[in-house]
């Protein structure tokens, strides 16, 4: 009888960890938090630092406007293969997962040791040198930023929010969340400033729209980089494709609502910029967003 209960009580502890042995996420990501993370993500600095530059390497008015439609719709392309990839392969980690399903473990640890070591923390310095432009800018009215003083302060804004990530996830995302409808309403101040400023007349940015437009790969090229950093974060979706509901039917359809809105929005910020700022100013701008309010 004692080997007997000893054989029932290690099969029935062999039962939970046999229950256990496959982590499964919850679904709890719907159409509209799918949207709202592309567009939240998408939508960051690049719309408050790309447009002088996508105007200098086009150098008109008209060609920028064509660059931020083509980069959409070179994004959308982009984004129906993920959304394919997204359907077949129903598992969470985006780039990563892909790579390592179709072409093992290597590539995808090579993909995984770059992105961690060079891109993310390249882009978190773009963002940061953003940010701290725009920020510093209004004490430095009439006369050029200090090169030191806007670095000083985008390393600080990096160890800050990197202590505080530490610290506490839920001040995190309450931070996250605040920034999100920061620049959301900031971006609905511009594009109805512009209306507002088109209705009043102010449209001399669009006469001869289209006059020294450049033509070279070369700039053009580098336009479209331009153009395309601020779109990015429009596979993010991808990353989270096991808690999402539905993925085969939520994860393309997010993507035609998010990106689309997002393309939109983007040539109505440029179009106000260039209603409030004629081209010579908005290249001589230093932080665009504040120009266009001054």
């Amino acid at each position: 009888m004692r080997e007997r209960r000893t054989v029932d009580s290690s099969s029935s502890a062999a039962d939970p960890s046999e229950g256990m042995g496959t982590l499964r996420l919850k679904r709890e990501v719907g159409l509209i938090s799918a949207v709202s993370l592309i567009a939240g993500t998408m939508i960051g600095s690049g719309i408050f630092m790309s447009p002088e530059w996508v105007l200098y390497h086009m150098g008109s008015p008209a060609g920028s406007l064509i660059i931020w439609a083509a980069c959409g719709l070179l994004v959308m392309f982009g984004a129906l293969s993920y959304a394919e990839l997204g359907t077949i392969i129903k598992e969470s980690g985006g780039d990563y997962i892909y790579i390592l399903r179709n072409f093992g473990s290597l590539p995808a640890f090579l993909f995984a040791y770059t992105s961690i070591i060079v891109v993310r923390p390249a882009s978190v310095a773009g963002v940061s040198l953003s940010f701290a432009k725009y920020a510093v800018a209004p004490f430095y009215q009439g006369c050029s930023t200090p090169e030191v003083v806007v670095k000083c302060t985008a390393a600080s804004c990096i160890l800050l929010l990197t202590i505080i990530n530490c610290l506490n996830v839920r001040l995190a995302t309450a931070i996250m969340n605040i920034f999100t409808v920061a620049k959301l309403l900031v971006l609905l101040v511009i594009v109805i400033g512009g209306v507002v400023l088109l209705i009043n007349g102010h449209t001399q940015s669009f006469q001869d729209a289209f006059q020294n437009t450049t033509t070279g790969i070369g700039p053009v090229g580098v336009a479209f980089y331009q153009g395309l950093w601020s779109y990015d974060g429009w596979n993010n979706l991808n990353f989270v494709t096991e808690e999402l509901r539905k993925p085969e039917v939520n994860l393309p359809r997010a993507m035609m609502i998010a990106i689309p809105l997002v393309t939109c929005l983007y040539l109505l910020v440029n179009v106000s910029y260039f209603a409030a700022l004629t081209p010579a100013e908005l290249l001589s701008s230093g932080a665009v967003a504040v120009s266009w309010g001054g």
